[in-house]
Order: C-alpha cells, then structure tokens, then sequence
C-alpha cells in the first residue's frame, strides 16, 4: 500500500526561489531508496507562504528507514558534530502522513 508523506513548510516571503534551488540541487538524492516512488515540490499559486514536499514510499518501514540515515541526516545538514552548511529557508514545517483510498485510472498511485 502506497503512502504519502508531506512535508508543508512555511518560507518567508521572497525565500520560495531559494527553497526551490536547494532541492534541485538535491535532485534525485532519494531516488534509489528502497520503497521509493516518487517526489513532487509544490510551489503555492496564491497568497499562501507553505510549499509542499510530497513523497510516496511503497511503505512505512522504508519512509522510516531514509529519514533516520546517514543519508537523509546529510542531505538536511543534520549530521552529528557538524554545523549546518546553510541556514534554513523555512521557518516551520510540519509532516503529515496520508494513504491512498480512492484515485483515477489517470493516477500515478494506487489504492
């Protein structure tokens, strides 16, 4: 059963390019994760200040298993002993998790 995992983060005005260009510069980092399926950023087209992080993951067990690596530590400038590379864009973020019950045939997920 697929599972969604979003991550809404809040930037200050004017900071969505830079959030932007950090997870192109990321492009592809989770890629090969086992239980991996796909990712979106969403960019708000209205007065919104949060921009959406949606990953699908065959799972829980996987999801878990990349957000407590080396590798996801690394990639969000969490590695022990070492000071952030670059100061956060976003001055919030909150995770929320879904499941898939009910689409179209045009979906990319499944029930």
């Amino acid at each position: 059963m697929t599972i969604i995992k979003i991550n809404a983060i809040t930037v200050p005005a004017g900071s969505g390019d830079e959030l932007a260009r950090r997870f192109a510069a990321r492009a592809g980092a989770v890629d090969n994760q086992d239980g991996f399926e796909g990712f979106e950023l969403l960019q708000p087209t209205d007065e919104r200040s949060t921009w959406l992080v949606v990953t699908r993951w065959r799972d829980e067990e996987p999801f878990q298993a990349w957000s407590t690596s080396r590798a996801f530590a690394k990639g969000h400038g969490q590695e022990a002993g070492e000071a952030p590379a670059q100061k956060p864009v976003g001055i919030s973020s909150e995770l929320w998790s879904y499941k898939v019950a009910g689409g179209s045939a045009g979906s990319t997920a499944q029930a």
